[in-house]
């Protein structure tokens, strides 16, 4: 009897120990259904970027039944499995990463996954943050759209993709007009304005053909050649096995812009007898077939543009037009009122051998014979508006083209971008070899207006020069 109520205490004992250990068992588990609904805690202000230091967590505690660990100021949630104490060890060290997910090794040895790192555990959040930012960040230059941002993890085929979207086209049709006005103005007005500028005022007229000179020069390196070096380079377009192709597009449409004024000079000289006006015009023609190659492309890149960025480019284009224009229309009326003299002064001094009446003699036939192509060479009214007339339409008519392939055009098109870059790089060429040789050189140096004109017209017409660069290379930003 007394064995049997021996054996009854013993299970009774027996089973209020397995009760009080079953307590504190379930007290320390963590079910995996209790993780997945426990709720994410971020209170971390910023998590440290340089995880390669990641080799321990301290301060171990809990939240309710999920346990933090501190890692520098940053509060991470620690796997931790169940234990027969219940008790949570203080650090944990050896950390670790698998992939992308992070462990740390516990006192026992054994792993124990650590959330939060790098921001895990907050992927929804970052995601949340990147689809109201908008994912990317698109915009417009040179005609061509660029995304960054967001758009870089895209694939290539939906960065080059056509992007649809709507475009307000009476806005468009409307504003080509006053491109046309504004680029008829810009041509048209020193046209005008040169016959009846009293002489003594003739100097303004000298400084708005330097500040002429200077818009040209800017187009050619900081607009076109960039603009071509941006087609060239796109990612769209490859990687090209000759990484020189901008530079050497634009030296071959130098080389077409010297071979084309060179034969024409030649063929002047041998069909006219009249050659300084004769090389005037051929080298205010080169000089706006090159900047019609340009404005062309202008008005086309411009009707493309989104409409978020359209106004901009347009005001931009504005006054791009009109400083170009500018520059061209102070040529075209300049044409037949200035005769480069060679050497660069009428009054030399006698060659050796020649007699000072020969030398007066030959002076009075010169300048007979100057004053007489002055007479008869000045290019009339209605061919020099005809001039300008091209230049005030190319814009409007690249606009009109740019309409009309509106709903079709996509300018991440490799075909597009070669077409682009070659005729912007063609273009560079032209206008630095017209900008710098026949405009710059020809003024300053060679026998021009400017070769041995006073220190005050000098200073003007290099401070209108400056003018000119400066004033279109800050249009380069946008356009």
């Amino acid at each position: 009897m007394c064995h049997f109520k021996g054996q009854v205490a013993a299970i009774l004992f027996a089973c209020l120990l397995s009760a009080d250990v079953f307590s504190h068992v379930s007290a320390s588990y963590i079910s995996p259904r209790q993780l997945s609904q426990a709720p994410t805690i971020t209170v971390a202000p910023k998590l440290p970027r340089a995880t390669e230091s990641f080799t321990a967590v301290s301060g171990c505690h809990q939240h309710g039944t999920s346990v933090f660990c501190l890692y520098g100021e940053t509060e991470l949630q620690v796997i931790v499995p169940a234990t027969a104490t219940g008790e949570i060890p203080p650090t944990f060290t050896g950390c670790h990463k698998h992939g992308a997910e992070s462990f740390c090794i516990a006192p026992d040895g054994s792993d124990v996954e650590v959330l939060g790192l790098d921001g895990e555990g907050s992927s929804e959040e970052h995601s949340g943050e990147s689809s109201e930012s908008g994912g990317q960040n698109c915009h417009f230059h040179a005609g061509v759209e660029h995304c960054v941002g967001g758009g870089e993890s895209e694939s290539s085929a939906a960065q080059c993709s056509r992007r649809d979207r709507e475009y307000n086209i009476p806005l468009r049709i409307g504003l080509l007009f006053a491109i046309l006005v504004t680029s008829f103005i810009g041509v048209a007005g020193p046209i005008f304005l040169k016959p009846v500028l009293p002489q003594k005022f003739q100097t303004v007229f000298i400084v708005l053909k330097q500040f002429g000179t200077g818009v040209i020069i800017s187009t050619a390196f900081v607009h076109l050649f960039t603009h071509a070096e941006l087609m060239f380079t796109n990612e769209c377009l490859g990687e090209l096995e000759y990484e020189a192709t901008t530079a050497a597009v634009v030296m071959a449409g130098l080389f077409f812009a010297f071979a084309v004024e060179n034969t024409s000079h030649r063929l002047a000289r041998k069909f006219w007898s009249s050659t300084q006006y004769n090389d005037e015009v051929v080298g205010v023609a080169v000089l706006e077939a090159g900047i019609l190659f340009h404005s062309l492309l202008i008005g086309l890149t411009l009707v493309v543009a989104g409409d978020s960025f359209f106004i901009t480019l347009f005001v931009v284009i504005l006054f791009h037009q009109m400083f170009e224009g500018l520059a061209l229309g102070t040529r075209i009326a300049s044409i037949g009122h200035h005769v480069r003299v060679e050497g660069g002064d009428t009054g030399h001094a006698p060659a050796i051998g020649e007699s000072p009446s020969s030398q007066g003699q030959t002076n009075l036939e010169n300048r007979d014979s100057l004053d007489e192509r002055k007479t008869v060479n000045i290019l009339t009214m209605p061919k020099k508006l005809l001039m300008a007339s091209a230049f005030a339409l190319i814009t409007p008519l690249g606009m009109a083209i740019g309409i009309g392939v509106l709903k079709q055009f996509n300018g991440n098109d490799p075909s597009t971008l070669i077409a682009l870059g070659t005729l912007d790089a063609v273009s560079a060429g032209i206008l630095t070899w017209v900008g710098v040789v026949e405009m710059w050189a020809g003024d300053w140096m060679f026998g021009g207006e400017l070769a041995n004109a006073g220190p005050v017209v000098t200073s003007l017409a290099g401070f209108g020069l400056i003018a000119g660069m400066v004033l279109m290379s800050f249009l380069g930003k946008w356009a």
